[in-house]
């Protein structure tokens, strides 16, 4: 009796920390600069990445005042293993496995964005989408595989595993939507996306995502259609 009570708190324990929680028309809300606000996202990866994509929402006013972190996948081993950031006067900065890629965006709005970024091994091709629009195709980290034992975290850029955050990189505002596949979408699909629809992600589901909130972060209706 002990024992089956000792693991059913373990049991809750875990499910308090990475509780499943279906994200549907909801958003994450960063409301100031801080270097302990973050949301850790929790996956289940058996094998290493040879391809992804990452779709997600994001809005902030921060875009024309500095850089923020959007997406930052870190693995022991490298703590830029996939990261999406926001480089002011710049664009949107896309790194595998350390190097990086710019993709510039032609103006800079205050409104809600929706981005996808993808990226195969075989090919060492990357593309971004803004708002369903495509922007010219890049070459990174040709042969390279994405490790698996990741720490993912919303609003912070991870210069370690899991931590040294830095304030002047936090995101201010609001993100949701996130989802990952294992797998570069089409076009079509992404389209698919960008409207609202989905095609079951299976890293990161933003219908049944596990993940726990640190520090000032709030979980309020989205602000986007």
């Amino acid at each position: 009796m002990e024992k089956l009570l000792w693991s059913f708190l373990v049991l809750i324990s875990f499910s308090d920390a990475f509780g499943q929680t279906d994200m549907y028309k909801k958003a994450f809300v960063f409301p100031k600069e801080s270097d302990n606000s973050y949301v850790s996202l929790k996956t289940q990866l058996k094998k290493p990445l040879k391809a992804f994509t990452v779709c997600l929402h994001v809005y902030t006013e921060l875009a024309k005042t500095r850089g923020y972190s959007i997406f930052s996948y870190a693995t022991k081993n490298q703590p830029n293993e996939i990261l999406i950031f926001w480089s002011k006067d710049r664009g949107y900065t896309f790194g595998v496995g350390g190097p990086e890629v710019l993709f510039k965006v032609p103006e800079v709005t205050v409104a809600p964005v929706h981005i996808c970024a993808s990226w195969e091994s075989t090919s060492g091709i990357a593309e971004f989408w803004v708002d369903g629009k495509p922007m010219v195709r890049k070459s990174l980290k040709k042969g390279y595989s994405v490790g698996t034992e990741a720490s993912i975290i919303l609003g912070q850029e991870q210069d370690s595993f899991g931590g040294s955050f830095d304030t002047n990189q936090s995101l201010v505002g609001d993100i949701g939507d996130v989802n990952m596949w294992d797998f570069v979408l089409s076009p079509d699909e992404i389209n698919t996306v960008y409207v609202g629809g989905t095609f079951t992600p299976n890293v990161l589901d933003w219908r049944a995502l596990m993940y726990e909130a640190h520090g000032e972060v709030f979980t309020k209706p989205q602000l986007w259609p």
